[in-house]
């Protein structure tokens, strides 16, 4: 199994940033991506950013040129770099990854608990 925790996340004004992290700890034979996802009251949950374990990148429109997702393959901890940060914004923020645990050849999808962000107007 793999556990993932959160942190980063509390309140802050319109134009702020912050910078959230996730560790991930367990019987981790590979990580093949990691990534954090938002939900908001009353929606759906939706990608904000992910990486995979060679780097590569992808952003949801709403967050490109604003945050900056980023990672530590030694620690199995990725980052997610908020800047202007908008109302919008808030919502809770939950960690990802896609790994092998043990020998087992096939990908499994874990989930953190979460972390609150709110961007006050």
């Amino acid at each position: 199994q793999v556990q993932l925790v959160e942190s980063g996340g509390g309140l802050v004004q319109a134009g702020g940033s912050l910078r959230l992290s996730c560790a991930a700890s367990g019987s981790i034979f590979r990580i093949n991506a990691m990534g954090w996802y938002r939900q908001a009251p009353g929606a759906q949950r939706e990608l904000v950013a992910a990486i995979t374990s060679a780097g590569t990148t992808n952003y949801a429109d709403s967050v490109k040129g604003r945050f900056t997702i980023s990672r530590d393959n030694a620690k199995n901890t990725v980052y997610l770099q908020m800047n202007s940060l908008k109302p919008e914004d808030t919502a809770v923020y939950y960690c990802n990854t896609h790994a092998q645990v043990g020998l087992a050849s096939y990908v499994m999808t874990y989930w953190g608990k979460g972390t609150l962000v709110t961007v006050s107007s």
